[in-house]
C-alpha cells in the first residue's frame, strides 16, 4: 500500500477502536449506576442491555472488519513506520483478537449476563451471609472460566492465562516466589509486633462518629490529593471503587460507617489513588485502547502509595490531624497526634481484607491467591469454598470467621469473574515501596512536602513517571524505566520493618 493508504487505514482503524471505547465508556455507567443506587428491580433487565452492548463490542474485537484492519497494520512495512501509539494500539488490539477470537459470541454474552446478574446476588448474599444463595453462581462462573482457558490456550499453570489478563506477564512462577519471599519476612515481623509490649491504643476509636462530617473530610483530604472534582465525583457503595469512563470522568465511591472513622477515610484516598492516575492520563491517548491504567498492579500500587504511604505516615497526620480533630468537634481533641497514628497503624491480624492492616494485608491475599489457583485447577471445588476459606484464615491469621458474610463473601471479585485479580493488590504493594524508593532520592524534601499539606509535586512527579503513559508502556517497562530494576519485594520488607519496628519499639 501507499503512504496515503496506509494512513486512511489507519485513520480508519483509529475511528473503529474509538467508537469500541464510547461503547466501553457506556457500559461503564451503566456499571456505575447498578452500584450506587439503582432500582433492585431493574437489574435484571439491566443486566441484559450490558450484556448486549458488551457483545457488540466483543463482536466489533473479533470482527472481519478488525481482522482487516490488523492484517494490513501489521505487515513489517507498515508496522514499523506508525509512531508509537499507533503501533502499541495495533498491538493490543491484536492481542485482544486473537484472545477473543476463540471465544463464541452467544458464550461470551452469557458470561456477561451471568456475572452482571452475580454480582446482585453477591450483594444479598453478603448481607444475610448467605453462602447458598451465591454458590450456584459461583459455579457457573467458575465452571465458564475453565471453559475460557481451554480455548484461549494456556503455558504451564491454567491460572497463569487469567494472570495475565491483570499483570501481562506475570506468572505462578513468578509470583510464587514473590510471595514466598514476602511470607518468610512479613510473618516473623508480625510474630514480633504481636508479642510486643508497647501495643497502640485504639479505644477511643470506639465511638459513633457523624457520617455527614466523615463525608466532609473525604472530600477535603481528595481535594488535598489534587483529585479533579470537575473530572469525577464521590459516591457510597457497599464495597468502594472507582470507575474511570474517560480523564475528564473518573468517579470513585467509598462506604461510611458510623462506628468506624478510618473505614471510609482511608477508602476514599485509596480510590482516589486509583482516580489520580485516570484523570492524569495523558490527552493523546483519549479515545485510544491505551487510555487505562497498564496493568491491576500498577494501578493497585498508585491506590495503596496514596493510602498508605501517604495517608498513613506520620508526616501526613502532622498536618492534617487538627483538621481532623476540629471536623468531629471535640471527639478526639484529648487524643494527640502520635497516639492516633500509632492507632491507625495498629497491626492485628483480622478477617475482613479492606479493613486489613498494611502488614496483614498481604496474608489475605495469599489466601485468595492460593484458592483461585485451587479452583481453577480442580483442587478445590467451589461447594468446598467455606470450609477452604474458613481453614485458611485460621492457619495464616490465626482468626476464623463467625459467618460467610465475613468470609467467603466478603469481596465482590469472583461475582465479576475477576480471577486472576487479587494478586494484583500485593503486587501493587510491591510497586509501591519501589516507586517510593526512587520518589524519595528524586524529591528529597517528600516529608516536608507532605508536612506542608504541599502534596502536588508529588502528584506531577506520578503524572510524569507513571500515570501519563496509560497502557503505552508494559507494567515491567513501567518499573525499569522509573527505578531502574524488575519488581524487587525487598523494598516493601524494608518499609514495613523501618516502620513498624519503630511504631512498636522493636
Amino acid at each position: 500500500m501507499s503512504v496515503q493508504e496506509n494512513q486512511t487505514k489507519l485513520d480508519a482503524f483509529k475511528a473503529y477502536v474509538r467508537k469500541m471505547k464510547q461503547y466501553n465508556e457506556a457500559i461503564a455507567l451503566i456499571y456505575w449506576d447498578m452500584r450506587t443506587g439503582a432500582p433492585k428491580k431493574g437489574i435484571g433487565t439491566r443486566s441484559e442491555v450490558v450484556g448486549e452492548l458488551s457483545t457488540e463490542v466483543f463482536r466489533m474485537s473479533t470482527s472481519d472488519e478488525m481482522g482487516g484492519y490488523l492484517d494490513d497494520l501489521l505487515q513489517p512495512s507498515v508496522l514499523e513506520q506508525l509512531d508509537a501509539i499507533s503501533r502499541k494500539m495495533v498491538l493490543e488490539c491484536k492481542k485482544e483478537y486473537d484472545r477473543s477470537k476463540k471465544i463464541p459470541a452467544a458464550m461470551y454474552q452469557a458470561y456477561v449476563v451471568l456475572t452482571s446478574q452475580s454480582e446482585s446476588i453477591w450483594e444479598e448474599a453478603k448481607t444475610n451471609s448467605d453462602w447458598a444463595l451465591f454458590q450456584p453462581y459461583l459455579e457457573k462462573i467458575v465452571a465458564t472460566n475453565k471453559q475460557f482457558i481451554e480455548l484461549w490456550g494456556y503455558e504451564g499453570d491454567k491460572y497463569n492465562t487469567l494472570l495475565d489478563a491483570f499483570e501481562p506477564g506475570m506468572t505462578v512462577e513468578k509470583l510464587d516466589q514473590v510471595f514466598g519471599s514476602l511470607r518468610d519476612k512479613v510473618v516473623p515481623l508480625l510474630q514480633r509486633i504481636q508479642s510486643a509490649p508497647n501495643q497502640p491504643d485504639r479505644s477511643f476509636l470506639d465511638q459513633q462518629f457523624e457520617i455527614s462530617k466523615q463525608k466532609q473530610f473525604s472530600l477535603h483530604i481528595l481535594k488535598q490529593m489534587q483529585y479533579d472534582f470537575e473530572a469525577g465525583r464521590l459516591d457510597e457503595a457497599v464495597h468502594p471503587f472507582a470507575t474511570a469512563l474517560n480523564p475528564g470522568d473518573v468517579r470513585i465511591t467509598t462506604r461510611y460507617l458510623p462506628n468506624d472513622i478510618t473505614s471510609a477515610l482511608f477508602g476514599t484516598i485509596h480510590e482516589g489513588g486509583h482516580a489520580l492516575y485516570e484523570q492524569n492520563i495523558s490527552g493523546d491517548l483519549v479515545g485510544t485502547n491505551l487510555c487505562e491504567g497498564t496493568s491491576m498492579g500498577i494501578h493497585e500500587s498508585q491506590s495503596r502509595f496514596w493510602e498508605n504511604v501517604i495517608g498513613r505516615s506520620k508526616t501526613f497526620w502532622s498536618r492534617y490531624y487538627s483538621e481532623l480533630q476540629t471536623t468531629f468537634g471535640g471527639q478526639i481533641d484529648e487524643v494527640d497526634v502520635d497516639t492516633f497514628y500509632r492507632a491507625i497503624n495498629h497491626i492485628h491480624p483480622s478477617l475482613i481484607r479492606i479493613e486489613a492492616d498494611e502488614l496483614t494485608y498481604n496474608l489475605h491475599i495469599m489466601i485468595r491467591y492460593e484458592l483461585e489457583k485451587g479452583l481453577i485447577n480442580g483442587t478445590i471445588e467451589v461447594k468446598d469454598l467455606p470450609k477452604a476459606w474458613n481453614e485458611k484464615y485460621e492457619e495464616y491469621l490465626g482468626v476464623v470467621p463467625t459467618n460467610d458474610g465475613e468470609g467467603v463473601l466478603q469481596d465482590i471479585h469472583w461475582s465479576g469473574g475477576a480471577f486472576g485479580y487479587f494478586p494484583s493488590y500485593s503486587l501493587g504493594n510491591m510497586y509501591a515501596a519501589q516507586f517510593t524508593n526512587t520518589l524519595r532520592k528524586e524529591l528529597p524534601n517528600f516529608d516536608s512536602l507532605i508536612e506542608e499539606g504541599n502534596l502536588a509535586p508529588i502528584k506531577d512527579w506520578l503524572s510524569d513517571k507513571i500515570y501519563q503513559h496509560g497502557k503505552l508502556l508494559t507494567p515491567n517497562e513501567i518499573v525499569k524505566q522509573v527505578t531502574g530494576e524488575e519488581l524487587n519485594p525487598d523494598y516493601l520488607v524494608q518499609y514495613l520493618e523501618e516502620k513498624y519496628k519503630a511504631i512498636y519499639g522493636i
